[in-house]
């Protein structure tokens, strides 16, 4: 049997191979943290990490993913001894500089940013890092560039995404 592990719980994939990852994690798991946006890959509402990295669950087919490991901002959180979930970082500073409006794209939001923060960790440049005279903002906004937020709440998801950076050892 394929299967696929969605939140470090593994699952037996659809058995019609046109389901999207999307599509299984809401009609199959009654996971609806990401959300259907555009359905076409170009607004990130949609953002889950695939083994670590970020990808649109509307372009992928879940027969594709046999064996991986798909994190949900459902997955983000971590849970503890009593069950009661801890916030990542990430989710606190979001809280904290009231980094969304309307909440839409905040869980592909959230996953890109911490997609994003796997990426410092491992030195991986972005476009902007090849600019002499770059700023942090910028290079986290190049980062998040694949999530569209249409309350236009991108200082608070920069400055979160900040806070959470300035956390971290460097």
């Amino acid at each position: 049997m394929s299967t696929l592990i969605v939140n470090e719980e593994t699952y037996p994939l659809p058995e019609d191979p046109r389901t999207t990852l999307l599509d299984f994690l809401h009609q199959h798991l009654s996971m609806f943290g990401a959300k259907k946006g555009c359905d076409h890959g170009q607004c990130g509402a949609c953002t889950v990490l695939l083994d670590g990295e970020r990808i649109n669950a509307c372009l992928v087919f879940a027969f594709q993913l046999e064996g991986k490991s798909v994190t949900t901002i459902e997955g983000i959180a971590k849970k503890t001894n009593d069950s009661d979930a801890k916030l990542h970082p990430l989710q606190k500073a979001f809280v904290e500089r009231d980094a969304f409006q309307c909440g839409y794209c905040t869980s592909g939001q959230i996953c890109s940013g911490v997609a994003l923060l796997g990426e410092l960790a491992a030195k991986n440049p972005s476009a902007v890092t090849c600019s002499a005279d770059y700023s942090q903002k910028e290079d986290i906004s190049e980062r998040m560039s694949g999530n569209l937020c249409r309350c236009g709440a991108y200082p608070n998801i920069v400055d979160a995404i900040e806070d959470v950076i300035a956390l971290e050892p460097q």
